[in-house]
């Protein structure tokens, strides 16, 4: 592979012009393909095998009239102090806003508060709900500023009014200024790094070229695939992140072969042999995390994982190519301003921060490797009390109005009202549908953590209905997943006894078993990426102890990193620092999310640091040299990696969602005890107290796996390889080795 490398960099080099334009004319490609693709399809948050999906999907098929996915505004009112709702001159606003609501176009219906008896036991609270013929994406400007203008005139008669649902919804912030922020830090990194502005840019260009093509694609196929308008999320993030990783990587190591005496054009191509080879393999466990997501079963998070794996590829392609291409335009541009300047590249030397850390470390192994896993395990200790779940309206900041209608709906109504349990009840085999649906309606009321039962509603055949039931405790309150799962253990008698099926779902019970799900999953997810990723760090390292050091590494910093999400999105530590304003349980997907994406950005550092100890071992160095040289050539860049990493994550922080705080947060602190504390002090303690035994690999198993020589050990020969002519029309590959 290495041998392949070098010459497809010294050929990306030499045709620098070619491979320019190929790339510029991929990216008017696909995005003249986005421009006229149709539109993105609706977000698909099915669940599929879970019963609260079921439910949905029976109701859908035996109510077919019914718009389950129309929008909604739920108008909640507030008297004021003293007065109650019921009040003649209340009852006129609220009655007018309700008239005014319900003329539209697009209004399915309007229903006032003393018509469904939606008023609360102090005749303080009352809501009522608008419904809408299409989804909330669909509604027109004139539909939305209609039911706007009918709420502010309802205020000035001194009423709180505040606005739930999803008709008038507020949306979260646009990502770019998240992104902005993390590409401006990751600039200013890399300008410290390398001292050059060249040298600076040329990651970040290529960074945003590959995330432009990946999205550009993205949009071409959403139609086709299925890909909804949130799918490229990730992507975004990753393909921007693991772009700039890669693209440091080949420049840093093109760097250091210039100061070995090389000229540009074999530095290029050593640079792409050497550090290419670790950006491949690199790349690859990336992708498997990524595709690995399929085992979840949630087809949502499947495109999602796959969209950004296709980000992650085309990233790798860019630095094997149009980053050579480019350091073919600015061969001396992308060195140190004091190497231009002198006119001459100095080697660095044996002594640097990397390689004075390394010797630390080896000195005292044990402590440092105590120290490190004590620290992450105290760290992981949240862990134990991780609450999944999908936080709703009440994650939400208090300036929003959906916030505060929940509150109000919460003070008026108890906490349980906010997420009420539906009952879908399939009578098609009972004797009596309707005393069979009484039946089970009473049976839910008696139950413990009932409040209420809603009037069954039953569909035109009378063979299903559907109630809601109201829990005494909030949605998120781990007595109300209690509750559902006491619901369906007691349902076989009532079964029995009725000849009636019943199933729980709603939005509360469809985040209980979502939470469930991918709690089931993580696992075999784990199990399936972890054990694919030590097999292919194996054929990488020719080791088996390395890729499962790499593994309990990886393993540490993600439980540390989400022991942390714990502590301060679930327990509140620091949360106000964050700008979280309510704690709650943690999103579902979060560890799948964290899991997956960590591992393959873990990897990429393991393989860049690793493999630098690996090439230093086989070309006749000790153990503890090779660590030392591991730490002397890539401990810098992988640091500015892990910073630039951080700098992207840590932009979503200030994002208004709570999810995307979370997520953001995660992303970045994980990223920082694996960099910082995993590969940093774990990994060479490891290392040092294994010795020799850190390469060992049985005789049977290294003839099985297939070499790869990411070592580019074939690279050493080259002095003895013609050199390829430069062409006579390319000064920069006969500059002289010294500049």
């Amino acid at each position: 592979m290495a041998t392949f490398l070098y010459r497809l960099g010294r050929t990306a080099f030499r045709r620098r012009w070619y491979v320019a334009l190929i790339w510029v004319a991929v990216l008017a490609a696909v995005g003249f393909g986005a421009a006229k693709a149709p539109a993105a399809p609706d977000p698909n948050n099915s669940m599929p095998g879970i019963e609260s999906q079921k439910a949905f999907d029976l109701m859908e098929q035996r109510f077919p009239g019914a718009k389950a996915d129309g929008a909604n505004a739920r108008i909640v009112f507030v008297a004021p102090d003293g007065q109650k709702i019921t009040a003649a001159g209340n009852k006129k606003t609220i009655d007018k806003l309700v008239d005014e609501a319900a003329d539209g176009s697009q209004v399915a219906s309007a229903v006032s508060p003393f018509q469904a008896k939606a008023i609360s036991k102090d005749a303080t609270t009352a809501y009522a709900t608008v419904t809408y013929k299409v989804k909330a994406d669909d509604l027109t400007d004139a539909s939305k500023n209609s039911l706007k203008d009918a709420i502010a005139q309802a205020k000035k008669s001194g009423l709180t009014v505040e606005v739930g649902g999803t008709a008038l919804a507020t949306q979260p912030a646009a990502g770019g200024s998240a992104e902005a922020i993390g590409i401006a830090i990751a600039a200013l990194v890399l300008i410290i790094t390398f001292g050059s502005l060249t040298a600076a840019g040329l990651p970040l260009l290529t960074a945003i070229l590959g995330v432009g093509v990946s999205m550009a694609a993205i949009m071409a196929l959403s139609s086709t695939l299925g890909l909804s308008s949130t799918t490229g999320t990730l992507a975004t993030m990753l393909g921007l992140a693991c772009g700039i990783d890669y693209a440091v990587f080949i420049v840093s190591r093109y760097r250091e072969e210039r100061a070995k005496g090389h000229t540009p054009q074999e530095a290029t191509g050593l640079a792409t042999g050497t550090a290419g080879s670790a950006v491949v393999f690199a790349g690859l466990t990336v992708v498997i995390a990524l595709a690995g997501l399929s085992v979840v079963g949630i087809p949502m998070l499947t495109k999602m994982g796959l969209a950004a794996a296709g980000a992650v590829m085309v990233g790798v392609v860019i630095a094997l190519t149009l980053v050579p291409a480019l350091l073919g335009f600015w061969p001396n541009a992308v060195l140190s301003r004091t190497a231009r300047k002198r006119g001459r590249i100095k080697e660095g030397g044996e002594n640097n921060g990397g390689s004075r850390w390394a010797r630390l470390v080896l000195r005292r192994p044990l402590p440092v490797l105590l120290l490190s896993v004590a620290g992450l395990g105290a760290l992981a200790v949240p862990v134990m009390d991780l609450q999944l779940g999908m936080p709703g309206d009440e994650a939400k900041p208090t300036s929003t109005t959906e916030r505060r209608a929940y509150d109000d709906l919460a003070k008026g109504f108890g906490p349980g009202f906010n997420g009420p349990l539906t009952i879908v009840v399939d009578a098609k085999n009972a004797t009596n549908p309707k005393t069979a649906v009484t039946t089970i309606e009473k049976k839910i009321k008696a139950t413990d953590g009932i409040v209420s039962v809603s009037p069954a509603r039953f569909n035109t055949t009378g063979d299903t209905a559907v109630f809601s039931a109201v829990p005494t405790t909030a949605p998120t309150d781990k007595k109300t997943q209690d509750l559902v799962k006491t619901i369906r253990n007691e349902r076989p008698a009532t079964e029995a006894s009725t000849h009636a099926e019943f199933e729980v779902t709603g939005t509360t019970a469809l985040n209980i078993d979502m939470a469930e799900k991918t709690q089931n999953a993580l696992i075999p997810y784990l199990i399936v990426v972890v054990g694919l990723a030590i097999l292919l760090l194996m054929v990488v390292f020719r080791s088996i102890l390395v890729p499962i050091k790499a593994a309990v590494g990886f393993l540490l910093s993600v439980l540390a990193a989400l022991g942390s999400v714990v502590a301060v999105f679930q327990w509140g530590w620091l949360a106000s620092l964050l700008g979280v304003e309510t704690t709650g349980p943690i999103m579902s997907m979060m560890p799948i999310f964290l899991v997956g994406i960590v591992f393959g950005l873990a990897m990429d550092y393991e393989v860049f640091l690793v493999a630098r100890m690996r090439e230093a071992y086989v070309h006749g160095n000790s153990p503890s040299q090779a660590v030392q040289s591991g730490f002397r050539h890539s401990a810098r860049v992988v640091v500015a990696a892990a910073l630039i990493m951080m700098a992207v994550f840590s932009g979503f922080i200030g994002a208004g969602e709570s999810m995307i705080k979370m997520i953001g947060f995660g992303l970045a602190i994980a990223v920082m005890f694996d960099a910082f504390i995993v590969r940093m002090a774990f990994v060479p303690a490891v290392l040092a107290l294994l010795g020799e035994a850190a390469w060992w690999m049985p005789r049977w198993l290294d003839r099985i796996l297939p070499k790869v020589d990411v070592e580019g050990e074939a690279l050493t020969q080259q002095s003895t390889i013609a050199p390829t002519p430069p062409a006579h029309d390319d000064p920069a590959a006969q500059e002289p080795a010294r500049v």
